[in-house]
């Protein structure tokens, strides 16, 4: 085993006792409604879209109710999540594409996912793991991306890429809550512009504490 394989199995074995409740904190109860909420999270809080989601769903049940839904109302009600033009519209192109060539259920892989407007893989990778409790690949978002730096996981600064790095260390078994773990370390402890090092459980392992 390479050292930066063990390394990153002491940090997620630390992870783990310290966020025991790893899983999104996007308010969902289908894989469809995970892949609207995450869609919606693009440049955008999660707790903003979960003041969004809730009226949203109850006012759309259904795959259908979406895919019916009219672009201009949507994107009044989405309007608080930004880039609600492109995000209304790919919500409801993918919702129609659903239908059409999924029979109208969320298709629970990575190749048919990503063929819907508006899913990348960090979009695909969260409503496998979140709504399907699958993991083919990791959902690499701004928190994931920061960490992996930081923590010396890889170097590059695009999102495939590092998602590429991560599954050449990380145990496929971790695949499935890595993200959540590292979104909520960072929430806690390593955000973005003063990392609270002194209280970091993965600070011995972190070649950038107290430097940052």
């Amino acid at each position: 085993m390479k050292p930066a394989e063990e390394r990153v199995i002491k940090i997620v074995r630390i992870l783990r006792k310290s966020y025991p409740g790893h899983k999104t904190v996007l308010y969902y109860k289908t894989p469809f409604q995970i892949m609207v909420a995450t869609i919606l999270s693009a440049q955008c809080t999660d707790e903003r879209v979960n003041k969004i989601t809730p009226g949203l769903f109850k006012k759309y049940k259904t795959v259908n109710d979406f895919a019916k839904a009219r672009q201009s109302v949507l994107e009044k009600e989405i309007h608080s999540a930004g880039f609600y033009r492109n995000k209304a519209k790919n919500i409801i192109a993918a919702s129609k594409k659903i239908i059409k060539e999924f029979k109208g259920k969320v298709p629970d892989n990575m190749e048919g996912l990503i063929s819907l407007a508006g899913v990348a893989r960090k979009t695909a990778n969260i409503v496998l793991s979140s709504g399907f409790k699958k993991a083919e690949g990791i959902a690499v978002d701004t928190h994931v991306k920061r960490l992996s730096g930081r923590l010396a996981l890889s170097n590059e600064r695009d999102p495939n890429k590092i998602e590429q790095d991560l599954l050449k260390i990380v145990p496929k078994k971790d695949w499935l809550d890595l993200n959540y773990m590292l979104v909520d370390h960072g929430r806690a402890i390593c955000n973005a512009r003063k990392p609270l090092c002194g209280e970091c459980v993965v600070s011995k392992l972190c070649p950038s504490a107290n430097k940052v």
